[in-house]
């Protein structure tokens, strides 16, 4: 695939567009307000590879908070930013890394053009974040019902402010929970700029139904070589959304991260409790940063070929089993065994 060119955006130490890959970022789901908690959980999402953690800024005393936080932490904070201007200001002066607005309830150009100001005077990104949810009245009347015509009419008349005050230090973000209708709208804001996108499936839903939507719209827009940054948005705890994020990316080549594993779906040839095996492979693999390949397959007769991609794999059969590299056996264990001189090998590459 051929990727979209887009400028380059720095946030903190991670560059958005260009060249740079494509990064994984999640937001927290902690109250802001609790320091402690948020600071855990932002710990936790870089453990897993984070690589920006969006905050969300309701009031004041969060806004006094996210200060103290950012002190805490590496990785680089964007703040959410809804209706109340002040706190965009307010975030800024804490050092911020990235302010995160939303034009349709932020409270107008004036307000907008303040949050301007201050982002070009420290050199601080905003992402227009647009949400189908939250469309301008104007935009509303004008189309009759939220469309992707709409989000990406908002996003451009947004732009125009900040291009007239010669700011360029910007992400941008068209959101739907509707598939169709959101890979419209990042179709058409990215024949019209070169800003890096960031891309999303709104309320994508719990971690089934929310990790098969992101994967489809961002998988979508991704191969087509849109976009610079994703969050996938689960009804779940962030470190599954970043987990998700680079499976996505990993499916379609455009990032590393930790083992891949093969495994079969099973058939009547299957003698093993090949689901078992699955699950303690992941669980004693899960914390690896070596990018692998791992196949676990049920069959001894066709597991090494069907799978003779893989780094390393086991193959199944009745009480036994064969361990293979490349495609190539190397070893032959007993079923109880497998695991076990599985991740011995694993652990020795």
């Amino acid at each position: 695939m051929i990727r979209r060119k887009s400028r380059v955006v720095k946030v903190d130490n991670c560059l958005l567009g260009g060249e740079a890959p494509i990064s994984v970022q999640t937001m927290t789901k902690t109250d802001t307000r609790d320091v402690k908690s948020t600071v855990r959980q932002i710990k936790q999402i870089a453990e897993a590879g984070g690589e920006i953690v969006r905050v969300a800024v309701p009031d004041m005393a969060a806004a006094e908070a996210l200060g103290e936080i950012k002190k805490q932490v590496k990785i680089p904070l964007v703040a959410d930013i809804h209706f109340d201007y002040r706190l965009a200001i307010k975030m800024m002066e804490k050092g911020i890394d990235k302010i995160r607005i939303n034009p349709g309830n932020i409270g107008g150009k004036e307000k907008i053009r303040l949050i301007i100001k201050m982002a070009k005077e420290r050199n601080i990104p905003v992402r227009i974040g647009i949400n189908i949810g939250s469309l301008e009245k104007d935009i509303l009347r004008k189309y009759d019902y939220p469309c992707a015509e709409g989000m990406a009419e908002s996003a451009l008349k947004t732009l125009e402010i900040f291009e007239e005050m010669n700011f360029h230090q910007i992400v941008i973000s068209l959101k739907g929970s509707d598939i169709p209708m959101t890979i419209s709208a990042y179709r058409q804001i990215a024949e019209k700029v070169d800003y890096p996108l960031h891309l999303g499936i709104t309320e994508a839903g719990t971690i089934l139904q929310g990790s098969i939507k992101s994967a489809i719209g961002i998988g979508v827009l991704l191969n087509e070589g849109i976009g610079d940054t994703i969050r996938v948005s689960l009804t779940a705890d962030p470190v599954k959304e970043i987990k998700v994020g680079f499976e996505i990316l990993k499916s379609l080549g455009l990032r590393e991260y930790g083992p891949t594993i093969i495994s079969c779906p099973t058939c009547g040839r299957c003698k093993i409790d090949l689901l078992k095996i699955v699950k303690q492979v992941e669980g004693q693999v899960k914390k690896i940063k070596k990018p692998l390949k791992i196949a676990v397959m049920g069959c001894v007769v066709n597991g090494p070929g069907e799978a003779r991609e893989a780094d390393i794999g086991i193959a199944g059969g009745k009480g036994m089993g064969l361990i293979f590299r490349k495609g190539e056996v190397i070893r032959k264990v007993k079923e109880k065994d497998l695991v076990k001189v599985l991740i011995d090998e694993v652990t020795k590459m």
